[in-house]
């Protein structure tokens, strides 16, 4: 074996690592400073995260590219191989590539427009939709990668003959086994773009009541009030009927209820009220009313009405009306609070007996 043919593959081999070093740092480097000019466009300091899979993706295709020439001459037998095994290297690391700049895009357009949109609602909204094509455009990657590196192998271009010639019963039959899944698949799209439920909005499914977490292609999931997740099928979501209390906007509405004895002082608790709303932080100052909405025998039931700017300050605002009216109640006006009037036995018994009649009976 001669000089030239320990120095060439040497040479081959370390230069196509010493060019993808240089051009990853120049790229890197180049990025650098446009983000440093540009501070308000976060995409070049998020391309920076490719850096990685472009090293990869660069390296491979020079080894690809010069392998002929590295002239080793013991690889010879296993030069279909090695040369397969670089292009499926290759292929891996542009698809990696790809996904992470397209995450990187997604990722910076969406902070640009968080960050310049004053609507809560259509942040959200965005924000779900954008979820939801990076996962598409993942997805359409990886298959894209996988079916070109399966085409590498001989053997397999002539099954995909073989399955393309069979489509239409595969296609049948893939229908049927995997109708859940596409119909899931599809209700995700349907979720995405028809504005049904969002990221962040609050929504009350089968009695629970929560917050949308995640949602993908396939699956959506409610964070509750107590931190328990539940999973559910996002086709749950297209053909039942569920509530979003976000929709349309955040503000809540929420009602105290008080049962009271008759003599309750109505329009001095409609006063506190008012004096406890405003000291109330949470409370938005929309509305807010107090009525007697219903009677009993033996009591009355007061109705406060209150409202916030969404669902989990409505619950701080609705307790905080309840602690503070029932301790102004007990202390200013107890007599208002509801009794239950009861008589001694003993005076009962005593009564019965010096009339000569028989104890009542119970």
């Amino acid at each position: 074996m001669s000089l030239e043919d320990v120095l060439r593959p040497v040479v081959v081999v370390g230069g196509s690592l010493v060019i993808t070093l240089v051009l990853v740092w120049l790229a890197d480097r180049a990025l650098r400073r446009i983000d440093a000019a540009h501070p308000e466009t976060p995409l070049w300091g998020l391309l920076r995260r490719c850096r990685i899979p472009l090293q990869v993706a660069v390296c491979a295709a020079l080894l690809r590219g010069s392998y002929d020439e590295t002239g080793l001459k013991i690889a010879e037998e296993h030069a279909a191989g090695i040369g397969r095994a670089l292009s499926l290297v290759l292929i891996a690391a542009t698809a990696w590539l790809v996904v992470r700049a397209a995450a990187a895009i997604v990722e910076s357009s969406y902070s640009r427009y968080a960050a310049s949109a004053r609507d809560a609602a259509r942040v959200r909204r965005v924000r779900t939709q954008v979820t939801l094509i990076q996962r598409v455009v993942t997805a359409v990657v990886i298959v894209v990668a996988a079916a070109s590196m399966l085409l590498t192998f001989p053997a397999m271009r002539a099954v995909g003959t073989s399955m393309l010639a069979s489509a239409g019963l595969l296609g049948i039959v893939a229908g049927i086994a995997a109708q859940s899944t596409l119909g899931n698949l599809f209700a995700g799209l349907q979720i995405a773009f028809g504005d049904m439920v969002r990221i962040g909005d609050t929504v009350v499914v089968d009695g629970e009541w929560g917050t949308v977490e995640e949602i993908t292609l396939t699956f959506l999931t409610v964070r509750t009030w107590d931190e328990r997740r539940i999973t559910m099928p996002v086709s749950y979501f297209t053909g039942k009927p569920f509530e979003n209390w976000s929709r349309g906007g955040s503000q809540m509405t929420g009602t105290v209820h008080f049962h009271l004895d008759h003599s309750a002082p109505v329009e001095k608790m409609r006063q506190r009220l008012h004096e406890i709303l405003q000291e109330c932080p949470d409370w938005d100052g929309r509305s807010w009313s107090l009525v007697v909405t219903d009677t009993t025998a033996s009591t009355i039931v007061v109705r406060a009405l209150v409202t916030a700017r969404d669902a989990d300050t409505i619950w701080t605002v609705r307790c905080e009306v309840r602690e503070r009216m029932i301790e102004w109640l007990r202390t200013e006006h107890a007599y208002a609070l509801p009794r239950i009037s009861t008589a001694p036995a003993h005076l009962e018994l005593d009564h019965a007996a010096g009339r000569g009649e028989d104890p009542p009976r119970r």
